[in-house]
């Protein structure tokens, strides 16, 4: 009867720990995935990338957060609308995203499309890129039945 019960505690212990970690790492899917625009930590910049082929690749949630890396003396990110986006217009952009070190995040905070650029002419060369944001997936439904039945020697039991 005694190993019974220590039995029973050691795995209401272990289920517990296990609940913990699950959880936690539940918790970290929920503040979003960090997207290197272009596939690396420096492809915001003229080169062999094609970044509307690498965005189509990617999949994009709300929470999820996009990493401009690139030349902070030559470049810069300008969050636009689609017509500036498709004209390469860097006049009267939404927002500066630029930060000045040429390492800039930004936090995909709604399900839309976002429109990046890059201002000086870039723009033409290709240094654009569009990103469809997605509704964050649901979570994962809830076990119906926590009951577990653990063999110990041949005999079964429930805890």
């Amino acid at each position: 009867m005694m190993e019974v019960l220590s039995l029973r505690r050691v795995l209401t212990v272990g289920m517990t720990v296990a609940m913990v970690i699950m959880l936690r790492a539940e918790m970290g899917n929920a503040s979003g995935k960090m997207h290197y625009v272009g596939g690396s930590k420096t492809s915001w910049g003229p080169s062999n990338v094609n970044l509307t082929e690498w965005s189509c690749h990617e999949t994009f949630y709300v929470g999820d957060w996009l990493y401009f890396g690139y030349d902070k003396y030559q470049y810069n990110v300008l969050e636009v609308n689609n017509t500036s986006y498709e004209k390469c217009i860097d006049k009267d952009f939404i927002k500066n995203i630029t930060g000045g070190a040429g390492r800039d995040v930004f936090n995909l905070t709604q399900t839309k499309t976002y429109y990046f650029l890059s201002s000086g002419g870039y723009c033409f060369q290709g240094l654009k890129v569009a990103v469809n944001v997605l509704r964050p997936m649901p979570p994962a439904p809830a076990p119906t039945h926590i009951g577990h039945w653990v063999k110990s020697g041949f005999e079964l039991y429930e805890i």
